[in-house]
């Protein structure tokens, strides 16, 4: 990406001498020279004062992130864990949100350059949520739900440890930093039980259907042999160079330290099942929680970035599952399908030819889709990301709880590469019609064109490389299953076409459900149900993403948003510059400044529009 140029307007400057209205043309000169070089002075300042806030901040932020950092190939701070959940960690955070804050609002923005303005403002909406999401009410709300069975560090940390990873085991110092983090994660959840009591006493606790996944999730973890571990797997192949001394010694305190941790995660599960479980909620939406209905609308307003109520989004939700119906009802008539809509779904649901027979035939069919994507994909973009993509299941210890698929982004200079996760667990669950959308959406060009191109582009602050907002980053994945069509993808193809569509349809039952469960009151059973309804999803992956839901309010709801947004934002710059209009281009748009709050995003699109309209 080029950087603007500062554009420097100086005009004619007259002085006034008390002699005469004009000076002396070599006066004016010298006056003019000096007010422009003031200016030009003036303006360097600014944009240095705020590339500095931009860097101290990213800096504050890997300390206090060592695990983040690593993922992006910093491993300054790779003996650490992280504290991520102390008294003393929120109120550092919300101290140097309130001084970097400080700082942004001093710097006059009229004199950034085009692109550090929009990079302020950015900052500036991003450290606003982080300062409302840090508020003492709010963290009451949040911090005393400390893991779930979706986002807690216990489902992450084992995969992170074992090699297969961000964290790298090629050196004696890698293995051993490997030990040090393994003390923080023990760390950690002793404290996350600390802040569960925290909950019990002021009645703000989770549910009981999210708490039971989590002490299965511990039981699985539990069950496996400590040989077979993902904390010893770096035991298992040792570095050529090792001595035959270093690796007794770590596999000796690996085995400790995966005992160690296994006794943790023990203690956390007994604790949950005797102590939590039975005072956790036997209501699953935010709306029956002690604070609920308040922190619902503030996840809603931070997750779309937009000022939305829950109902408005309900009722979206139930527009758009209409509309795509009808496409449903279309594709089945051209798969020459006799029967109503729900019959097909049934047919979808049931048909050995739309189910894989092995976790390697699925492997190779992602393989085969992304060699086609690999082919066609240059026709929609002029640049295409460094870092490669690759594609695996997820692993058996952590398959059951997981989406249908993830992304993981590999390193910015392109030596760890991208992953593609993809759930084989219950293969007669699993339709192959979805295929090719999902990969679209978290490999190619979805998640890893965006999360790539953003991470690799130097001229951005890393704020905004490695940032970002939930309706931007998934809204483009799920436009992104849309160029399906522009690639020739789902041509001459009903059921793969009917996979995008019924992908689509997912996220827009996530509209209606996830208000449902949150702002009105639905049951885990209703918000199922609905989805069997709506779509051919398998009760074993609906039941998943509905628990999902409950697990994580309102980040469900900005896929559609997202999506719906970049779709206007093409449509309205397709209709305004005709054939003028160049696809990857307006990709390219909306790709290269990282992930954008959607107004930005918008407003951004709108002055591109303007300026090749002349």
């Amino acid at each position: 990406m080029r950087m603007p140029a500062i554009f420097i307007s100086t005009g004619l400057v007259a002085l006034a001498t008390g002699l005469s209205l004009v000076a002396p043309v070599a006066d004016m000169a010298s006056a003019q020279s000096t007010a422009s070089a003031t200016q030009t002075g003036d303006q360097e300042a600014a944009n240095a004062r705020l590339l500095a806030l931009f860097a101290k901040s990213d800096e504050d932020k890997l300390a206090n992130s060592p695990l983040e950092a690593m993922f992006r190939g910093d491993m300054r701070y790779a003996d650490q864990f992280g504290d991520y959940i102390s008294d003393g960690f929120y109120e550092q955070q919300r101290n140097t949100v309130a001084a970097e804050l400080a700082e942004l609002r001093s710097i006059d923005r009229s004199l950034l350059t085009p692109i550090n303005a929009l990079a302020a403002e950015v900052f500036q909406l991003t450290l606003e949520r982080s300062m409302e999401e840090l508020a003492p009410d709010m963290l009451a709300l949040r911090v005393v739900r400390p893991i779930d069975h979706f986002t807690g560090l216990h489902t992450f940390y084992p995969t992170f440890s074992s090699g297969k990873s961000a964290a790298p085991f090629k050196t004696v110092t890698d293995y051993e930093n490997a030990l040090k983090r393994h003390d923080g994660y023990i760390l950690f959840m002793d404290r996350a039980q600390g802040r569960f009591r925290e909950g019990i006493k002021s009645g703000v606790v989770d549910t009981k259907l999210t708490i039971g996944i989590v002490i299965q999730q511990l039981d699985t973890q539990l069950a496996t042999p400590i040989d077979e571990s993902p904390y010893m797997a770096p035991t298992l192949e040792f570095p050529a160079e090792f001595t035959d001394a270093d690796k007794a010694r770590f596999t000796a305190e690996y085995r400790a330290k995966t005992e160690a941790i296994y006794a943790a995660n023990k203690k956390m599960r007994d604790f949950l099942e005797t102590e939590y479980l039975p005072i956790a909620r036997a209501t699953v939406g935010l709306s029956s929680m002690k604070g609920g209905e308040t922190y619902y609308n503030f996840l809603i307003k931070s997750q779309t970035t937009l000022p939305m109520t829950a109902d408005e989004i309900h009722n979206l939700g139930l527009s758009e599952v209409a509309r795509i119906k009808g496409d449903m009802e279309w594709v089945m008539l051209s798969a020459k399908f006799e029967g109503t809509l729900p019959e097909f779904f049934q047919f979808i649901r049931t048909d050995p030819q739309f189910h894989p027979i092995s976790r390697e035939a699925l492997t190779e069919a992602y393989y085969r889709v992304g060699k086609d994507v690999d082919a066609r994909v240059g026709a929609l973009f002029n640049t295409l990301p460094k870092s490669k993509l690759e594609i695996k299941p997820y692993e058996p210890f952590r398959e059951q709880f997981q989406a249908g698929g993830s992304y993981e982004p590999g390193t910015p200079d392109g030596n760890r590469p991208g992953t593609f996760w993809f759930n084989a667990y219950d293969l007669p669950s699993r339709s192959t019609t979805g295929i090719t959308t999902l990969y679209l959406h978290e490999g190619a060009p979805g998640h890893h064109f965006q999360i790539s191109l953003a991470q690799e582009n130097e001229a951005l602050p890393n704020f905004m490389r490695f940032g970002g907002n939930t309706a931007y980053v998934e809204g483009w994945a799920l436009y992104a299953e849309t160029l399906g069509f522009e690639m020739g993808l789902y041509n001459n193809n009903p059921y793969q076409h009917y996979g995008q569509l019924d992908d689509e349809m997912l996220r827009a039952m996530r509209l209606v459900v996830d208000t449902g469960l949150h702002a009105k009151g639905w049951t885990r059973e209703q918000a199922i149900q609905f989805m069997l309804d709506n779509s051919a999803m398998g009760k074993t992956d609906a039941t998943a993403e509905v628990e999902r839901y409950i697990a994580m309010p309102g980040q469900a709801l900005a896929y559609k948003i997202g999506a719906l947004t970049i779709q206007r934002l093409r449509k309205k710059a397709e209709g305004e510059l005709g054939k003028a209009f160049d696809i990857r281009e307006f990709h390219g748009q909306i790709l290269d400044t990282g992930a954008l709050p959607l107004p930005v995003l918008e407003a951004k699109i709108d002055r591109w529009i303007a300026s090749k309209k002349g």
